[in-house]
């Protein structure tokens, strides 16, 4: 092919450069300027966020063959969004726009893996950590499972979504159950299906599926947010310990301690007791209750309905 020949080829992807060019400098310009923003004003409000458009399909449309791109922004806002919402001082935080960013961010770019699966989580979360909507994270990582049918991690999180957050153990199981007939799906999804249903809500189950979650974990934050789930479960094993000191100690001078002292002296205790994360055990002295504190990494630790080691 003569130098001719390729003039008006080279023309034609000239504008498509461009235009590709300019979109990436935006982005960055975009994010700059928020940057900055935050630290002339402070993090935005939830109640200052809008959303101009909310339309997955009316988004595809304009982005015409830079979808992937325009994904990447709309991700990257989403979690600006949950962030700037769980971080927010406000006492009635909203996150009325997170599902909308997550459906539109997995429209744009229907094979953005961890949109669906971290975007499930930041749903799941109970309020106001999260959203408070499981029902949101499973619809959201069906939508997932209907782009890719091979992941099988799709099932497993609903799975999850429904035991952790839902204590519905035994939809748990059957999500647990549907993951393992995917083809390439591991073989212990059928024992942990067994194992959901037989001890739905023990707490040794919560942390063999935790455990198996950190293992196949296709990035560093699932596993991360793993290990963490795994270490409120140590914290609320040890807080069982200490409940039973301090009922030790009522039963055997007929009051409450007034402090982790008392219970030193009653040679219960050795030391003011710490959760793993080194933040010192808070003890209500008016009715024995103990929690972690609010300080503290761990906090606030899920609910244990029916209180099992």
């Amino acid at each position: 092919m003569s130098d001719e020949d390729l003039k008006p080829a080279v023309r034609e992807w000239k504008p498509t450069l461009a235009v590709a060019a300019a979109l990436v400098a935006l982005v960055g310009i975009a994010l700059a300027l928020q940057q900055a923003r935050e630290r002339a004003y402070g993090e935005p409000q939830a109640a200052d966020d809008v959303l101009y458009v909310r339309s997955g399909p009316t988004l595809e449309k304009i982005a015409l063959s830079y979808k992937a791109i325009l994904a990447d922004v709309y991700w990257i806002r989403a979690i600006q969004y949950y962030g700037g919402t769980k971080r927010s001082a406000s006492s009635e935080k909203r996150y009325d726009l997170l599902y909308p960013l997550l459906d539109i961010t997995t429209t744009l770019d229907p094979f953005f893996n961890i949109a669906y699966r971290f975007g499930a989580i930041f749903l799941a979360e109970s309020y106001p950590g999260g959203a408070g909507r499981p029902d949101l994270a499973v619809a959201l990582l069906e939508k997932g499972f209907r782009a890719r049918p091979e992941k099988w991690e799709y099932l497993q999180d609903i799975g999850f979504v429904y035991y952790w957050w839902l204590h519905d153990y035994g939809k748990a199981a059957s999500w647990f159950e549907k993951a393992s007939g995917v083809a390439g799906a591991p073989w212990w999804l059928k024992s942990l299906a067994a194992v959901t249903l037989t001890q739905g809500g023990d707490r040794r189950s919560s942390r063999l599926l935790w455990q198996q979650l950190r293992e196949t974990a296709d990035n560093d934050w699932l596993r991360t947010n793993a290990d963490w789930r795994l270490t409120q479960l140590d914290a609320m094993d040890q807080i069982d310990e200490l409940r039973f000191a301090v009922r030790q100690y009522a039963q055997r001078l007929g009051r409450l301690p007034q402090s982790w002292v008392d219970l030193e002296r009653a040679g219960l205790l050795r030391g003011r007791p710490l959760d793993p994360t080194g933040t010192p055990y808070e003890l209500d002295p008016t009715t024995g209750n103990v929690t972690v504190a609010r300080t503290s990494p761990l906090f606030p630790l899920p609910t244990d309905p029916q209180g099992q080691r």
